[in-house]
């Protein structure tokens, strides 16, 4: 299986940066990994909230292939401990899937597109992070969640 993630925007906190790219260089020891940045829309002074959703709803749809399994990181969605989610991350592991892809959305959520094409919607916390953060948190999880399948110790640090 393949995991990927979809954020739009690019990250401009280099140290955040640099955590991403530590976890994400340790999560290729376990899976085939890939982190893709979906272009921030230019003019969106000019765009409603409706407007702006959809259209990133489109970028980030022409990116999924047929077979893949889309996961939203939303503010609704179901919470698991770290030990829930490598089960939940072993389950589609075992079901034969190709890619699963987790999707972190613009500043206003997804457009009603997105929702209907989802398979699933995780929650990392009731707080409110920015996108920043959640990609840092997210890809720690994976990690995380690989290290707890393989029953090795940095779950417990």
């Amino acid at each position: 299986m393949h995991i990927k993630l979809l954020a739009i925007g690019k990250t401009d906190n280099k140290q955040l940066q640099a955590l991403i790219d530590d976890y994400q260089k340790r999560l290729g020891f376990y899976i085939k990994f890939e982190f893709e940045i979906i272009p921030d829309l230019k003019k969106v002074k000019h765009l409603s909230v409706d407007q702006q959703k959809q259209k990133e709803g489109e970028l980030i749809l022409s990116k999924l292939q047929n077979q893949d399994v889309l996961i939203l990181l939303d503010e609704n969605g179901k919470q698991l401990s770290s030990v829930g989610f490598s089960n939940y991350l072993q389950k589609h592991m075992n079901s034969g899937i190709k890619q699963i892809v987790f999707v972190i959305g613009g500043p206003y959520g997804f457009s009603e597109a997105v929702y209907s094409k989802a398979q699933g919607k995780l929650s990392l916390s009731k707080m409110t992070f920015s996108h920043q953060m959640i990609r840092l948190f997210i890809v720690e999880q994976l990690y995380r969640g690989f290290t707890i399948l393989k029953n090795e110790p940095y779950h417990h640090h």
